[in-house]
């Protein structure tokens, strides 16, 4: 537990520069505290370590190919965790999740048909969409007795409607945290089914799941037309900048059809470093992040105290997956620009926009908490103070 209550030992000055910058352009200062980015504060687990420090210091990088001990890797980790099976032929390896939901829209849709996303959302996914010269088809997520649910009435409506070819699914769902229960997949496979769309699920934040709660991959409903972003070792162990994405697809033709594209491009030709990082993460890093995993869930207990106690008009929407919050600001009875005031130039706090996942959101905000504890204190310590001060 101790690595998790400290700040990776110089990571913060190798890359303040960088980091300096990013915070000038997203939020015209510099002097933040950053929770933005979907990325952790601590160090990897130390297998994932091991395996590379044994390649650096072997100073010999020749062509090699890990391809299926990486697939059976992830095979093994999702029967042993989530308890379900993996054919490791069915993998296609590509640079990234996005670059895997890219490729999946450009050779399942044509120009101008639907991509259907559940928002708020991922903001990437509209980028994606939108570059790609298909339709963003916007499929609202509501918030019922407290709790985001879909929205199948809207969602029949949208598929009836507007030649939706995909359905884009976030599971579990960034930024809202939901995690969603295999009923609900079931009533989305059912309608996705009916109306001859495909369900691709980016499944990325899959293994970030919290007590109380179960991941139910698309590919365990057993539902061969529909593909999940399997495997990605990104966000479960902290690997952003050095991981492959995956793609599943038990459909035997549409597996062909899809790795022509990526081998034509020669997209499947990933690194050692990723490849032997990404086995040892996943054949050795359970230990590791079931740490991770109390941590983050005494991160979520004191968060929900704090907030009750001392601000109990900011609404946290507890999570059931992902190291993410979704904080609803509207109670404050605050605009948008005096909201912006509040968070950045007084409680000098980087949170992600609202507005980034859905335009309508311009009063919520994302934040990061896989971050040590006292770091975390400080910050909404500082918003109760800036908060006091303005009222």
């Amino acid at each position: 537990m101790a690595s998790f209550e400290r700040l990776k030992e110089g990571y913060q000055q190798q890359f303040a520069r960088s980091e300096a910058q990013t915070l000038q352009e997203i939020f015209g200062r510099t002097d933040l505290t950053p929770f933005w980015i979907a990325d952790m504060d601590f160090e990897v687990a130390p297998a994932i370590s091991t395996a590379l420090n044994q390649l650096v210091e072997r100073g010999i990088y020749a062509y090699e190919l890990a391809n299926q001990e990486e697939y059976q890797a992830i095979a093994n980790w999702n029967q042993q965790r989530h308890h379900f099976a993996l054919d490791t032929k069915a993998f296609i390896q590509v640079p990234s999740v996005l670059t895997g939901i890219a490729i999946l829209i450009r050779e399942l849709t044509q120009v101008n048909d639907g991509v259907l996303i559940q928002t708020p959302v991922y903001h990437q996914f509209v980028q994606v969409i939108q570059k790609a010269n298909r339709k963003v088809i916007s499929n609202p997520l509501q918030i019922v007795a407290g709790k985001y649910e879909m929205d199948f009435v809207d969602l029949e409506r949208k598929l009836q409607r507007e030649q939706v070819k995909i359905i884009l699914l976030c599971n579990p769902h960034n930024p809202i945290g939901r995690v969603w229960k295999k009923e609900e997949l079931e009533k989305l496979v059912a309608l996705a089914n009916q109306y001859k769309a495909i369900i691709v699920s980016d499944e990325i934040h899959g293994d970030i799941i919290h007590q109380g709660h179960q991941f139910n991959s698309i590919i365990s409903l057993q539902q061969d037309q529909h593909l999940a972003l399997l495997g990605s070792p990104a966000k479960t162990f902290g690997m952003q900048s050095i991981s492959n994405g995956y793609i599943y697809i038990p459909q035997e033709e549409r597996k062909k059809k899809i790795n022509h594209t990526v081998e034509a491009m020669y997209l499947n030709h990933g690194n050692a470093l990723t490849a032997y990082a990404t086995i040892a993460a996943f054949n050795h890093g359970g230990p590791w992040l079931d740490e991770l995993l109390t941590y983050l869930a005494g991160n979520i207990a004191w968060i929900q105290q704090f907030l009750a106690q001392e601000m109990p008009l900011v609404k946290m929407f507890a999570p059931e997956g992902t190291y993410q919050i979704w904080l609803d600001f509207s109670a404050l009875g605050l605009s948008p620009e005096a909201l912006d005031q509040l968070l950045v130039a007084q409680a000098k706090l980087a949170l992600s926009p609202g507005t980034w996942f859905d335009q309508n959101c311009v009063l919520f905000r994302r934040m990061n908490i896989a971050s040590p504890l006292s770091k975390i204190q400080k910050a909404f310590h500082q918003l109760q103070s800036a908060y006091q001060q303005s009222s």
